[in-house]
């Protein structure tokens, strides 16, 4: 096969959407499967995306007072064991460890598929006045969920990259505080850096994670209908802290149980991000996430090419200066064409082209990758116009996620209309519900979807959430599954 047939994207994102997804991650060396099945291995590029991500994301921890910890991979079962919600909640999803070397344990050591039975006796050991709250820790590590059948590089493997945070606060009101916290700065992450719009909103309480008071979390559609969780943020209350002794003295010296919370983002994230975006020509990326944002891509021939070049590199240097990650395709043993179609396929945003006529006329031809968008730009104002250029881009791509959301929201209040507008068309369907996990049941069982979050309150519920303006509230007042009276609205899709 030649290089610029292996270039090529052959599967319809339309047509084939797991088929093409597969192929964009390989094809623009994001990842490839591990000879262990559920397992991937995250190549250089693919990885750069995520030490891009978490920056951000750690950024904004940070400014909100979170400290980094590190703790260990393996955990003793008798601490899962002093959390029965935990044990019962993950216990089929836990790998063991029961040998080291050729000698048998003598206790069973988890393989973490999440930490807050390691992380919360700790707290417990730490915390000992109300001058230590509140206590905000977060580690950036891996888990491992042995549920995972089929793999879907970084929506769906055994084993994932995250970030967990989990923390101690003297009040219930605190420890809330905590939680919307950290649910806005996911939003942020996806709307203001991935370039993708998310609902906010709660889990069902039967879908809740173990031991949680409230999960709260933030989805994001992808373009076949179906929704991705994002991230989740929960209200732990004081279950963990009763069950691990996180107790401090307040200002009147008498004990207290203080109240936690946990939050956690996954590289789904970036699944979301390659679902989202990309397109039958490859991979396409926002700018803030970008390895490179800018290429260069010089055009000469015999005659001009030490001009062109020279030109070329001129401009790289000076954008290079102004803070754009910048690179010059300057290898000559690839025609122009074929480094257009490879950076298409690698997603870059925006691509310069400088050929004799841009040298001559101190111009540069500035080209979007998401729709091919053609601008000439002055060389002297180049610098200044590149971020307008990345800004636009940006919207561009904004503005598709987002008129895939909001044309996707659909009220609806018949049982039937559930079923054949999530069949037809996937996205989401608000309906009023009673809080009965059987009427979810009825729904799950006929088309695959669930209940993927319930609005807070209007105040919580980004612009995009709502239908022209129309309010939460539906018409009726009676679940639309069993006719009982209705306790919320309950939003329902085909999920990742």
């Amino acid at each position: 096969m030649s290089g610029e047939q292996e270039l090529g994207i052959t599967e319809s994102k339309e047509y084939n959407t797991g088929e093409w997804y597969a192929e964009v991650v390989q094809k623009a060396k994001l990842a490839d499967y591990a000879p262990m099945g559920g397992f991937i291995v995250t190549r250089p590029r693919g990885y750069e995306l995520w030490e891009r991500l978490q920056d951000h994301l750690d950024g904004w921890f940070k400014e909100t007072g979170v400290t980094n910890a590190y703790f260990p991979l393996f955990i003793p079962e008798s601490y899962l064991e002093q959390e029965k919600d935990i044990v019962e909640g993950f216990d089929p999803e836990v790998a063991w460890v029961t040998h080291g070397g050729h000698e048998e344990l003598e206790e069973r050591l988890a393989v973490r598929p999440t930490s807050e039975s390691i992380i919360t006796p700790f707290i417990s050991d730490w915390v000992r006045s109300h001058r230590d709250l509140p206590m905000r820790l977060n580690q950036w590590a891996s888990v491992v969920r042995w549920e995972a059948t089929e793999t879907k590089p970084f929506f769906r493997t055994k084993e994932f990259l995250w970030q967990e945070g989990h923390t101690a606060h003297a009040t219930d009101e605190g420890a809330w505080d905590e939680v919307m916290t950290r649910l806005d700065q996911y939003a942020k992450l996806y709307e203001d850096v991935l370039a993708i719009p998310v609902l906010r909103g709660c889990k069902p309480d039967h879908d809740k994670f173990p031991g949680a008071d409230t999960t709260t979390s933030v989805e994001a559609l992808m373009p076949d209908g179906k929704s991705v969780q994002g991230g989740t943020s929960h209200h732990l209350g004081q279950s963990f802290a009763k069950a691990y002794d996180v107790t401090f003295t307040d200002e009147d010296e008498d004990e207290q149980t203080a109240y936690t919370t946990s939050w956690g983002l996954s590289w789904r994230a970036l699944g979301a991000l390659i679902m989202t975006h990309s397109d039958d020509q490859g991979l396409v990326l926002p700018p803030k996430l970008a390895p490179e944002q800018v290429v260069i891509v010089p055009i000469y021939n015999e005659d001009n090419e030490e001009e062109v070049m020279q030109y070329s590199s001129e401009i790289a240097a000076e954008l290079q200066e102004a803070g754009v990650r910048v690179h010059l395709d300057d290898r000559d043993e690839r025609n122009p064409g074929f480094k257009f179609n490879e950076w298409e396929l690698n997603g870059v945003p925006v691509r310069f082209e400088i050929g004799g006529y841009e040298v001559e006329d101190e111009e540069v031809t500035v080209v979007h990758r998401p729709d091919g968008e053609e601008v000439v730009e002055d060389r002297a104002d180049i610098a200044e116009a590149v971020d307008d250029h990345l800004d636009a881009v940006f919207d561009k791509l904004y503005a598709a996620a987002e008129e895939n959301l909001v044309e996707n929201v659909r009220a609806v209040e018949d049982v039937n209309e559930i079923l054949g507008t999530i069949g037809q068309h996937g996205g989401y369907v608000k309906t009023p519900w009673c809080g009965d996990e059987a009427c979810e049941e009825a729904v799950k069982e006929k088309v695959h979807a669930e209940i993927v979050l319930v609005p807070m309150d209007d105040e919580d519920v980004p612009e995009a959430q709502l239908d022209d303006g129309e309010a939460l509230e539906l018409e009726h007042d009676e679940c639309t599954m069993c006719g009982e009276p209705a306790e919320e609205v309950a939003y329902f899709a085909k999920t990742y």
